[in-house]
């Protein structure tokens, strides 16, 4: 009961925390902090291209999906990419930020464990590498072109 309960506080508070910083992407209803050097060249030339609505986009859908807790296994998946690349950026590029990265690497681990059973078939390796019934999608294009 106690695990249910600190994975529903967890699941909100990190799905609070992406929705929020995604939809700042697009409203701008809190300041970035500054950044300097190769951090700064890397914010800039995310929000030069755009990319970065790319990547809002994902925090905000994510968020939404495990505010809501109906598709967790999903939020999980569309912003686990994000926490790697906050992860990395504040390792490498702009060390100020690095409590709160090493915070949501915690979150994110924290419910990656949790949820594991819906991750479970991504980690299975088939039997015999050659048996494609256990890939579909490979075995219908193969038979397409037969």
């Amino acid at each position: 009961m106690i695990m249910k309960i600190a994975t529903i506080i967890a699941r909100s508070l990190f799905g609070l925390f992406f929705f929020v910083s995604g939809a700042n992407k697009f409203l701008h209803f809190f300041p970035e902090p500054p950044t300097q050097g190769a951090g700064a060249q890397f914010m800039g030339a995310m929000f030069e291209t755009h990319y970065i609505y790319v990547v809002a986009t994902c925090e905000v859908v994510g968020g939404l999906l495990l505010l809501t807790g109906r598709y967790a296994p999903l939020g999980l998946t569309l912003v686990g990419p994000v926490v790697v690349n906050i992860l990395g950026f504040h390792i490498f590029m702009d060390n100020s930020g690095l409590p709160i990265a090493l915070i949501a690497s915690a979150f994110a681990l924290f419910l990656l464990w949790r949820y594991r059973g819906n991750f479970a078939g991504l980690l299975k390796a088939p039997a015999d590498p050659a048996d494609t019934r256990s890939q579909p999608i490979a075995a219908a294009s193969s038979t397409a072109h037969s």
